[in-house]
């Protein structure tokens, strides 16, 4: 198989599909390349190439859909999109999450190593790239301004939409989908500024960290994290969460500069 590597390649990581709602159609130029039993659609999002795939649920699929990126691709970034739990009560459904820190909550090697320490490693926390976090945060800023626009009166009703707001912190990721609130409190007692539950984000920093390469991830709040969670939770993520992901992009990809070789 032949992929012709283009420089400045954006990774997009989507862990559902419903997260990635209607994304694939602004793609231009659009090769699909089957590799490890996933589908990397390849080609440009409002002029800047890119490389969007649907890694499934979970750290290892996270991970090893990071990898294939890298080495198949040499991606110089990657951004995952999609939606997590609240870990902090002033956090509430539509509010946006973006990670200056990741960990993963469900590491635990003690007593040989530290709670949440990755073994040999030395590190519980992986960290964002600062210019790629700040640009990102931007265009988040600039969606949240027109998000009226986007979205029903009903729709807003309905999710409660009124008043979103930007957060950045640290999001944990874990092999389970949290939904107890014994559960979230104990993991808010250990990590006091924790702000979101998921279950990629963690993965997809360490392995980049390991690799120099830039990352970043956003997370809209679907639920609580607890017995409260959201049910109409597919709703939320196609109707809410994918528009946010699309308005967002769109803004990063516009105000993109591509840097001269």
């Amino acid at each position: 198989m032949s992929i012709s590597i283009k420089p400045n390649t954006t990774g997009l990581i989507f862990a559902m599909r419903e997260e990635q709602e209607g994304l694939e159609a602004f793609i231009q130029h659009k090769k699909v390349h089957r590799i490890a039993k996933r589908d990397f659609i390849q080609g440009e999002l409002w002029g800047h190439p890119v490389v969007m795939v649907l890694a499934g649920i979970g750290k290892v699929a996270a991970a090893s859909t990071t990898n294939q990126l890298i080495h198949h691709f040499q991606v110089n970034q990657l951004i995952l999109s999609g939606v997590a739990g609240a870990a902090d009560p002033f956090l509430k459904v539509g509010d946006i999450v973006i990670a200056d820190a990741l960990l993963q909550h469900d590491m635990d090697a003690s007593p040989l190593f530290p709670r949440f320490e990755i073994p040999l490693s030395g590190k519980s926390r992986f960290f964002a790239h600062k210019n790629l976090h700040k640009e990102l945060q931007n265009a988040i800023a600039q969606f949240i301004q027109v998000m009226q626009e986007h979205f029903s009166a009903s729709l807003i009703a309905e999710f409660q939409l009124q008043n979103v707001k930007l957060h950045t912190g640290l999001i944990a990721s874990g092999d389970q989908f949290i939904h107890d609130s014994k559960v979230l409190k104990e993991l808010k007692q250990a990590l006091p500024d924790l702000l979101a539950v998921e279950m990629e984000g963690a993965a997809i920093a360490q392995v980049c960290e390991e690799h120099d390469l830039a990352f970043a991830i956003l997370r809209t709040i679907s639920d609580s994290a607890d017995e409260t969670a959201h049910v109409d939770f597919l709703s939320f993520v196609k109707n809410v969460a994918a528009p946010y992901t699309l308005g967002i992009l769109k803004n990063y990809f516009e105000n993109r500069k591509i840097p001269v070789d």
